[in-house]
């Protein structure tokens, strides 16, 4: 069948607005000095910043000459056409029209002069682009043949750039990197670790933490757009909540989250049902992580925990060890015998682990 005309993908989308709401920045972040060509920090008189989500703000671009933005509304459609692509549901295909929130990640990771960068799945390359023109190298993960090509076209005349046409979830992401950054001359100590800077399909967000957030041997920050709900649950739910799950504490123990910003639905093609939001990852050197003596099974002891969770933790983790000792070290933690699992924090479940799992 042949692929359907630009005109007929301009049809089926809602036109972006020209201006949006302020987005609110729960943190400060580096912004782009033009006239200097450097990042310098914000203004700290506030603890509070914004930044205006809205199209048309042009990025410097890689091998495109004196053309229109290529990452725009009509850009992405021109692209994808030229391809006879669609996106694609069934891999989470939702493609950034809006140079200005690839700046901010970009600015959220601190990317700079000589910095290696993983992006998974860089589709159209629109925040490639702007990774690039940071002065970074860029590893690409592309699962989709037919973006892996058009991305490789698209930066064919820069050596800053390599995409890898493989599924994210699947590849050996520590081999590669750990190679890559082998292969180049550091600058600073700080440049043997690698950043990842990345807009993913909602479909694999928690595959992707789950990858990466351990690699604090290999990467030193994690920045990454995710689906607003995902993120706030990630970085923000509290003990004594129905959020409050083992995730939680699997990304406080590898790594310290933090909230950037949210990015209104609008900004994508195709549009999805929910809005988004950007989320830092600092993570944790491995002689950082939390003391036990088996990650494996202090994260097994943390599951088994939370499968039982209206259950007190003498009962769901009496396959461990009796209800007795149990009772007895909660004591030692400094937590009533009756505690469930909502009502220990990620320290309170790594001293517990270190008393009752005999290893």
């Amino acid at each position: 069948m042949n692929s359907p005309p630009l005109l007929l993908l301009q049809q089926s989308l809602t036109p972006i607005s020209p201006t949006e709401n302020l987005i609110q920045v729960k943190s400060p972040l580096p912004v782009h000095n033009s006239t200097l060509g450097a990042r310098t920090p914000a203004s700290s008189s506030s603890s509070l910043c914004y930044i205006r989500a809205c199209a048309g703000k042009t990025t410097r671009r890689v091998g495109r000459g004196g053309r229109g933005n290529p990452d725009d509304y009509h850009g992405t459609l021109t692209a994808l056409n030229s391809k006879g692509r669609f996106p694609r549901k069934s891999l989470g295909q939702h493609y950034m029209l809006d140079s200005e929130i690839n700046e901010q990640l970009t600015a959220a990771a601190n990317v700079g002069e000589g910095d290696v960068v993983l992006e998974i799945g860089p589709g159209t390359g629109s925040l490639t682009n702007v990774l690039i023109s940071a002065g970074a190298f860029v590893l690409a993960i592309e699962k989709d043949p037919h973006m892996a090509t058009l991305v490789s076209e698209r930066f064919s005349e820069t050596e800053r750039f390599k995409v890898l046409k493989e599924d994210f979830v699947k590849c050996h992401i520590h081999s590669h990197m750990s190679s890559l950054l082998a292969s180049i001359e550091p600058s600073s100590a700080d440049s043997r670790h690698a950043k990842v800077v990345a807009n993913i399909p909602f479909n694999i967000s928690t595959d992707v933490v789950k990858r990466l957030l351990p690699m604090g041997d290999i990467f030193s920050e994690v920045v990454l757009l995710l689906q607003e709900e995902t993120a706030l649950r990630l970085v923000e739910s509290s003990l004594r909540t129905s959020e409050y799950r083992p995730i939680n504490i699997f990304v406080n123990f590898y790594s310290d989250p933090q909230f950037i910003c949210k990015v209104p639905r609008t900004k994508f093609f195709p549009q999805p049902n929910v809005d988004a939001a950007v989320v830092k990852f600092k993570l944790k050197q491995p002689a950082h992580h939390p003391s036990v003596s088996s990650t494996k099974s202090f994260f097994s002891m943390v599951n088994s925990a939370f499968n039982g969770k209206r259950k007190m933790l003498r009962r769901s983790l009496q396959h461990i060890c009796t209800p007795m000792e149990i009772e007895n070290a909660l004591g030692n933690v400094g937590r009533p015998a009756t505690s469930r699992p909502e009502e220990l924090s990620m320290d309170d479940f790594v001293k517990l682990h270190n008393l009752i799992v005999k290893v």
